[in-house]
């Protein structure tokens, strides 16, 4: 537990705060959080189908120019305030209606984990077949079937995201040091040994330079409003900015690191890892002659096709499922925690009863998403089922706009001192340099390029 000093009504009160026990593990839980489902199963699968090279310099530049400045936005809030999401906007700008921010980040968080948690439940499902060896020797026609199969069996796809739940619950109900800094310690350093395995593995294939290529050279010819928009809605995706996850995250943060070195830290695995999970799939696909725009079912269709083909197949894709179970649960942890956050606040003797309810709640909420390729794949909503409009409502609009909110909260409404204060605290360079930089891009160059893309993507421009 940390203490730190809090005035009340002219009164300094001594308050105690959990926090992480040491910056590697606030960075590894951090980087938990924005390595998951967004940089190995969802970047690979846009990328594939936006564009390739385009889509990777698009979310690079997006990621570093705009994520990063929001990311480092909400490290401020949440340390200086060593509060919640929601009650951090209250204590920032009391009796003002900033703290919407927080509530829309906590429905966010929720909606994003009700179907987040269904994908979870299928790399269970696929972890259980490869270690029984059920996936081995088909041909790319039968794995397309048991793809089919699987996420639109009804009691397979609810029974696997319920397991998924539990597991992600029984980690949050341990609160910051005993749960996820505990939790992303062992998981993280596993997935970057695991994931650079695997991507040596994918290079020494013939003809996998022509993977590489896809991934690193752009194709001009797809630039549109819509994938810059998509590019964006995955720079936020990955390093779950745009929803207040990580003023949470930053509030179990000490006062003496510096904020600016652990949200390059967090950046650079993130882009590191998406550009791992291009180079472990787009040679191997295009090696073997499968197409990168095979969409959501790129990892479950196409690299379950593409290992057995490999030596050694087997062996290499139970690698790979661990791994994106991994990643899956780190994100997981920090969504469920803002929820469970917002609700105990300093009241740590209720996080388990909260866990578990909130748990039960977004699991009720995510099997609409469960069945929507099953018994419920009728069901559109402006034209989509309700798991990808759920991802769309989540993604491309719900992040954006919290990023943007962001923006101007922090841009406009907060002082100048305590930014620059709390930006500067610790040491890392030349940070007075670096305030002004970053100043100028997060009143200026941040909510103007949101705005921009999402109305260029609306045909607004």
């Amino acid at each position: 537990m940390g203490k730190y000093l809090l005035i009340v009504g002219g009164k300094t009160v001594m308050k105690t705060h959990e926090q992480w026990t040491s910056k590697i593990g606030f960075i590894l839980a951090a980087a938990g959080s924005a390595i998951g489902l967004g940089a190995i199963w969802k970047f690979p699968y846009m990328a594939g189908t936006n564009g390739g090279g385009l889509f990777f310099l698009l979310f690079l530049l997006l990621t570093i120019f705009i994520g990063a400045p929001i990311l480092i936005a909400e490290f401020i809030i949440g340390r200086n305030t060593q509060k919640d999401a929601i009650t951090s906007y209250k204590i920032l700008a009391p009796n003002s209606n900033w703290k919407v921010i927080g509530y829309l980040g906590v429905i966010i968080s929720g909606l994003i984990l009700s179907f987040y948690s269904v994908v979870g439940g299928w790399i269970l499902s696929y972890l259980i077949r490869s270690v029984t060896g059920s996936l081995s020797g088909l041909s790319q026609d039968q794995y397309g079937s048991l793809f089919g199969t699987t996420i639109s069996n009804p009691i397979e796809a609810i029974i696997a995201q319920a397991v998924f739940m539990i597991l992600t619950i029984f980690v949050i109900q341990g609160g910051v040091q005993q749960g996820i800094e505990k939790a992303s310690k062992y998981m993280m350093p596993a997935l970057f040994i695991l994931f650079i395995i695997l991507a040596i593995r994918s290079l020494t294939l013939d003809g996998a330079s022509k993977g590489v290529e896809f991934l690193l050279k752009p194709n001009w010819s797809s630039l549109t409003p819509d994938t810059i928009l998509l590019a964006l809605g995955q720079s936020f995706f990955a390093l779950s900015v745009g929803i207040s996850v990580m003023v949470t995250y930053a509030s179990y943060l000490s006062k003496k690191e510096n904020i600016t070195k652990s949200a390059f830290s967090v950046v650079g695995l993130n882009i590191f890892i998406s550009l791992l999970a291009g180079i472990v799939i787009f040679p191997a696909v295009f090696a073997l002659g499968f197409e990168p725009g095979a969409g959501p079912g790129l990892v479950f269709v196409v690299l379950p096709a593409v290992f057995n083909e490999m030596a050694f197949g087997a062996f290499f894709l139970t690698i790979f499922l661990v791994l994106l179970l991994f990643a899956t649960l780190t994100s997981a942890f920090s969504i469920l925690e803002i929820v469970v956050a917002a609700i105990v606040k300093e009241k740590t003797e209720l996080r388990k009863q909260w866990a578990w309810k909130t748990g039960f709640v977004i699991f009720i909420f995510g099997i609409p998403s469960a069945l929507s390729f099953g018994v419920w794949s009728d069901v559109l909503i402006f034209g989509k089922t309700i798991f990808d409009f759920a991802d769309f409502i989540a993604s491309n609009i719900g992040m954006p706009l919290g990023a943007f909110l962001i923006s101007i909260f922090v841009g406009y409404r907060l002082p100048y001192k305590l930014l620059k204060s709390e930006l500067t605290l610790g040491t890392f360079g030349n940070m007075n340099k670096l305030f002004t930089i970053w100043y100028f891009t997060i009143r200026f160059i941040v909510p103007v390029a949101i705005i921009f893309v999402f109305l260029k993507s609306i045909g607004l421009l």
